[in-house]
């Protein structure tokens, strides 16, 4: 499958503030991964895992200022890792939203 064939299977709500078309896996994939694990399905996630593979997914995880703790919970869980190899998990908000506590 090509890089297009992989961006048109990921569900169109993941884009909704770029066009869809000129998307490169390539060029962002934080970007990409980061919103497939916030905001994506389980259909999203076994189509990235099968472009960039758990390894590369980690990678670009363990980078990410923000992540959504439940992400981080399942990629930790996904890949056998601990949160404290994650930079999300130590740049977190000082000042929290009343309804994270």
């Amino acid at each position: 499958m090509t890089q297009q064939d992989y961006i048109s299977k990921l569900s169109p709500h993941l884009f909704w503030d770029i066009d869809k078309e000129h998307a490169d896996m390539d060029s962002c994939p934080s970007q990409i991964i980061q919103r497939v694990l916030e905001y994506g399905t389980l259909a999203d996630w076994k189509l990235i895992l099968a472009y960039y593979g758990l390894d590369k997914i980690v990678a670009e995880c363990r980078s990410l200022r923000t992540l959504d703790a439940k992400a981080l919970s399942f990629i930790c869980c996904i890949s056998h890792t601990d949160k404290t190899q994650y930079r999300c998990y130590h740049t977190t908000q000082s000042s929290h939203t009343h309804w994270n506590f």
